[in-house]
């Protein structure tokens, strides 16, 4: 069976299965980013928003939505990639010992069918941000790069995490926690000017914030990313991907055999 086709399949199936059995069917696959942003702008905006300092902002209502968004859906897309992607091979055992697919194509559908979810929900947003006028400029051309090279980086953190979840099941539960940690040291909610002294030096360590940083240069400031993080992001990616591909190629027996 060829490969393409085999994604093609998985992904149609996952994003039809979301919501199997309901009335709407695929309908929620667009309403449900509707109302998380609606709920971000109407509620976050006014609790929240008027908590935070955000004097690099422009005076606006909207400031905190349009913060919290631009970054809260490139991370909801990252986040749901690499732990989907950790539990694949428990999830799909029985698939793999039926059909015909390599065990590091496999992990290809959960990236697009969550890279297709992104989709939607920007689109959304992009129509709000148009909405209120600040559109983004020339620079959301710039966006699919940063975005392409994170789910590079989700695919090969998942694609290392499932391999290690084979033969050491607590992974799974680990990477769930280390996500939930990780969410909370990236500045997401919150900007990092709120933070106790100290705390910069350490947040500067956290890779997530250069990719959380790209996405708002793009969109709140209509500015393009930094060409040297876009440099090191691209040679992180292809890292990671190379030694994810290899520990699982070098593996891929011995999964079958534990799976």
């Amino acid at each position: 069976m060829r490969i393409p086709f085999v994604i093609f399949t998985f992904t149609r199936q996952d994003l039809i299965e979301r919501y199997s059995g309901s009335i709407l069917g695929g309908l929620w696959s667009l309403l449900m980013p509707l109302v998380n942003i609606l709920i971000f702008t109407v509620i976050f905006s006014k609790i929240m928003g008027a908590k935070l300092n955000l004097a690099n902002l422009e005076s606006s209502p909207y400031n905190y939505s349009l913060y919290l968004i631009s970054a809260m859906l490139a991370w909801n897309c990252f986040a749901a990639t690499v732990t989907r992607t950790t539990s694949l091979y428990h999830e799909k055992a029985g698939i793999i010992t039926k059909v015909n697919i390599g065990l590091r194509a496999l992990p290809l559908y959960i990236v697009l069918s969550e890279s297709i979810i992104y989709a939607i929900s920007f689109s959304f947003f992009l129509i709000f941000t148009i909405a209120i006028d600040h559109p983004p400029g020339w620079s959301l051309l710039a966006l699919p790069v940063v975005f392409l090279l994170q789910q590079i980086i989700a695919y090969s953190l998942g694609l290392l995490f499932a391999t290690l979840a084979v033969f050491i099941r607590d992974v799974r539960e680990l990477t769930g926690i280390i996500f939930h940690l990780w969410f909370w040291f990236t500045p997401i909610v919150y900007v990092a000017e709120i933070l106790p002294d100290g705390w910069g030096s350490l947040l500067a360590w956290n890779p997530a914030l250069y990719f959380v940083n790209a996405y708002r240069q793009i969109i709140l400031s209509n500015q393009l990313p930094d060409l040297q993080f876009l440099a090191i992001a691209a040679l992180v990616a292809l890292l990671l991907a190379k030694l994810a591909l290899t520990v699982n190629r070098r593996l891929q027996s011995d999964i079958r055999d534990f799976i």
